[in-house]
């Protein structure tokens, strides 16, 4: 049966080119990098050559990355961590109502320790309230946190105006990078990002590894107690092979930007384009200039999301129903509940993703697939045009 995958947000295949820059690290080349002796001295310079490869895509100094793993690691240490350095000076924590339930997760934890948080809202594409933002600032506010691109409709936040939002007002600005890295230029210098979360697993890296960017001068502390690693702010033997995999992903991210957006982004125009032109009664989801360029999530009214997904699934297409970490959870999207969207239309919602594997003959067979299936699961919806509440 032919595969197609169409669901690169939640995680991607590990290029080639990664794999066989990771292998040695798994035999010849496995020495602990605390270690002092040459095996040991060798992991701990192809860790560092590692770190400048993902700081130089973000804009950053190679000594403001420090290796986690994952983005929910690093959301967490950051969110934590603010809130801990900056107990003295408040206790209120700005984010939005979209953010990825790592972050989302995280604010719950510190209100049951006393912290207040305001979950500011969107418009119907997704995009923070810029101004409702600002009004929620108190003179108790340390942290804005809003993720850069959202996971499930790919909708783009104004990172600068945000950032300078925070700066005014004598703020810490962390944003969850997790789904932008690698899908559009980030110059965290330029932005004025703080701190930033970032995964390997999104770039055609491994899973298990990503990154928090913690700027020059700000000081958050350790989740992890033990050794001295990361320059003492993140204890645990270090993933040696994961860490240089990252690296290499995040080289070739750099050297690729231009054309992956390029390419990613008329497949994904195809991809809407020949649904749209083959199915009635679909709405796109989010916003279609702010938004990532392999981003394609649709409402197929009258549909039961859930069905549409398993039938796909036996046609060899895989794609999502939201966020691949709340996959198993049959409640309702809470990004698409916060763009207004009723209940029927949420359970009606699939998220595709297209990326670097993605042919257009993948297209032309998940397209042909899913309108035979759509059309099937219509015939006999209890929610029709026909059959109507």
């Amino acid at each position: 049966m032919r595969q197609v995958y169409l669901d690169y947000s939640a995680t991607t295949p590990v290029k080639k080119e990664v794999l066989e820059e990771m292998l040695p690290y798994f035999s010849e080349k496995f020495g602990n990098p605390s270690s002092l002796y040459g095996i040991g001295l060798s992991a701990k310079t192809d860790i560092n050559k590692a770190r400048a490869k993902v700081a130089h895509l973000i804009g950053a100094e190679d000594r403001e990355i420090y290796f986690t793993s994952g983005g929910t690691e690093a959301d967490n240490w950051a969110v934590i961590g603010a809130a801990r350095a900056k107990k003295s000076k408040g206790n209120h924590i700005i984010t939005s109502a979209i953010e990825h339930h790592a972050l989302l997760n995280t604010c719950q934890y510190l209100e049951k320790e006393g912290y207040e948080v305001t979950y500011v809202s969107v418009d119907s594409k997704g995009r923070i309230n810029l101004d409702e933002l600002e009004k929620s600032i108190t003179d108790k506010t340390i942290l804005i946190s809003i993720m850069f691109a959202n996971n499930e409709v790919g909708t783009i936040q104004p990172i600068k105006e945000i950032s300078e939002i925070a700066k005014r007002n004598g703020i810490w600005f962390h944003t969850d990078a997790v789904q932008a890295l690698g899908n559009t230029p980030i110059d965290v210098k330029a932005l004025g990002i703080d701190m930033m979360s970032m995964s390997a697993h999104k770039i055609y890296g491994p899973k298990g590894v990503g990154a928090l960017y913690i700027r020059k001068g700000i000081i958050i502390p350790s989740l992890l107690s033990g050794g001295s690693q990361e320059n003492k702010r993140r204890a645990g033997t270090e993933n040696v092979a994961g860490i240089v995999g990252f690296g290499k992903a995040a080289e070739l991210a750099e050297a690729n930007l231009e054309e992956h957006i390029k390419k990613v982004s008329d497949l994904r125009n195809y991809f809407i384009e020949k649904i749209k032109s083959n199915l009635e009664d679909i709405d796109i989801n989010g916003d279609m200039e702010n938004r990532l360029p392999g981003n394609i999530n649709i409402t197929f009214n009258y549909v039961e999301g859930e069905a549409l997904l398993l039938y796909m699934d036996t046609k060899g297409i895989s794609a999502s129903t939201g966020s691949a970490c709340s996959s198993a959870s049959f409640t309702p999207s809470h990004v698409l509940h916060a763009l207004g969207m009723p209940l029927e239309k949420i359970y009606s919602s699939i998220r595709f993703t297209v990326g670097d594997f993605t042919t257009k003959d993948d297209i032309d067979y998940a397209v042909e697939e899913i309108v035979k299936i759509v059309n099937k699961l219509r015939s006999f919806s209890a929610f029709s045009k026909e059959r109507s509440w």
